[in-house]
């Protein structure tokens, strides 16, 4: 088995447990079009194969991608793109392989330093959702990020990004994976998420309102909304504002469920219109 390298934040997943909790999460059909971000040694990648129409991995480390080539690059179904999966263009790639196409889910073990970016790349913002959008993503994370994505409100791990990827997505807390089913064991524990893109029935009438609005209100959590949004309406129409809308006057941003978030952005374009 290969030396995991720090600078790729590498730890190679050895926990079968933890491997048929990812595959189960993936709800994995013969007709699904995987992709899976850095596969690493390929643990969890043959597992995949197997159960899947056809796979693409994106792997940045090419010493690792080699060992893929060789171990793995003769089997049909498989395809090995080495690259950087944020600035990747994943679309353009797979111009020349269209039965690869298009790719419906996603199953990962992520590198933990960039799994804002990963998000980001594979749900798109609030402002500009990925389109079209994967039926299905199922990632390993850093327990603590999978915590704040499925937080609900009042509790101290409900944040911006917990609304802004529940906005995106139905979010389900699969399991915790202890750091122990991992070589080296990394510093934190881990968890399994699944992610199901969606579109709201009642969206944001104007996203980047509401992207704006949830990056002032969570920017202070020990002030009230009322003074945390000062730049964007004068706190005596807002509190009015929030009483209208039968939300606390006093209430601070975790307070607020992601419908009272639209609702309240809704309504400050209202205003403005």
């Amino acid at each position: 088995m290969p030396k995991p390298r720090k600078r790729f934040a590498q730890h190679w997943l050895r926990s079968e447990i933890a491997l048929e909790q990812i595959i189960d999460a993936g709800q994995l059909k013969k007709s699904d079009r995987l992709l899976e971000i850095g596969p690493g040694t390929g643990i969890l990648t043959r597992r995949l194969l197997s159960n899947v129409q056809s796979l693409v991995a994106v792997e940045l480390d090419r010493d690792l991608c080699r060992r893929l080539a060789k171990s793995l690059g003769k089997i049909e179904n498989f395809l090995l793109l080495q690259g950087d999966i944020i600035s990747l263009d994943l679309a353009k790639q797979l111009e020349q392989f269209p039965q690869f196409q298009p790719l419906n889910k996603v199953v990962a073990n992520i590198p933990y330093n960039i799994t804002g970016p990963i998000l980001e790349k594979l749900l798109g913002t609030i402002a500009h959702p990925q389109q079209p959008p994967y039926n299905l993503i199922v990632l390993l994370v850093q327990k603590e990020v999978a915590d704040r994505i499925v937080a609900q409100t009042k509790t101290k791990a409900y944040g911006a990004l917990s609304v802004r990827i529940q906005y995106l997505a139905h979010c389900d807390y699969i399991s915790d994976v202890s750091s122990k089913a991992f070589e080296p064991p990394p510093k934190v524990d881990s968890a399994i998420i699944r992610l199901q893109p969606r579109t709201l029935e009642n969206p944001a009438i104007n996203p980047q309102q509401l992207d704006k609005l949830l990056k002032l209100g969570f920017a202070n959590r020990r002030k009230m909304l009322h003074n945390n949004l000062k730049s964007v309406i004068e706190s005596d129409r807002l509190l009015l504002l929030l009483e209208q809308l039968e939300i606390n006057p006093q209430a601070r941003a975790e307070e607020l469920s992601l419908e009272q978030w639209i609702t309240l952005s809704n309504q400050l374009t209202n205003l403005k219109s």
